[in-house]
């Protein structure tokens, strides 16, 4: 049974955002947390005239996701969000970049992402009646085509400070 003071926590990771974009998403997110969020932002040096911030927070079940949502769409905003699992929750994982949009992957007690039985049986129908490679499928799956676009504004990143953010639950 889920009780009102389970919590989890996770990592938000801005990987890019225009400046005048930077404190809609601090308002965005300390609403879903329901604590002020003011990270420290740096210049994001894979894309000029942008910049990045991470920090851990943590909240309720589902933070991550609200979190997601909150910012679903955004122009021009790259971000992932991290979601540790609890002990009657699973983990989460979402990426989004302005090309692709969100990714949502479930993942387990070690970060790896979970796929659901459906979502691979609908992959290899697919796969076998041509329409796409069983490779192409998996990868995204597993959110490969974020991770391409992303990896060199992570990298970007290697080093900056990480701020832990507290939601009374």
């Amino acid at each position: 049974m889920t009780t009102s003071n389970s919590a989890t926590r996770g990592v938000f990771y801005v990987h890019s955002a225009p400046s005048a974009l930077c404190p809609h998403v601090e308002w965005a997110v300390g609403g879903v947390l329901g604590v002020p969020v003011n990270p420290h932002w740096t210049p994001q040096p894979a894309q000029a005239g942008t910049y990045r911030c991470e920090f851990s927070w943590s909240g309720k079940p589902g933070s991550g996701a609200a979190i997601a949502s909150a910012l679903r769409g955004w122009l021009h905003l790259r971000f992932e969000v991290t979601e540790e699992p609890t002990s009657s929750t699973e983990g989460a994982r979402f990426s989004s970049t302005p090309d692709l949009g969100v990714f949502h992957a479930v993942t387990g007690i070690h970060g790896d992402i979970m796929i659901p039985e459906d979502r691979l049986k609908a992959a290899v129908v697919r796969a076998a009646l041509g329409e796409v490679t069983i490779e192409n499928e998996i990868d995204k799956l597993l959110g490969k085509p974020w991770d391409d676009e992303l990896e060199t504004f992570r990298h970007a990143g290697e080093g900056a400070p990480v701020r832990w953010l507290h939601q009374v639950v």
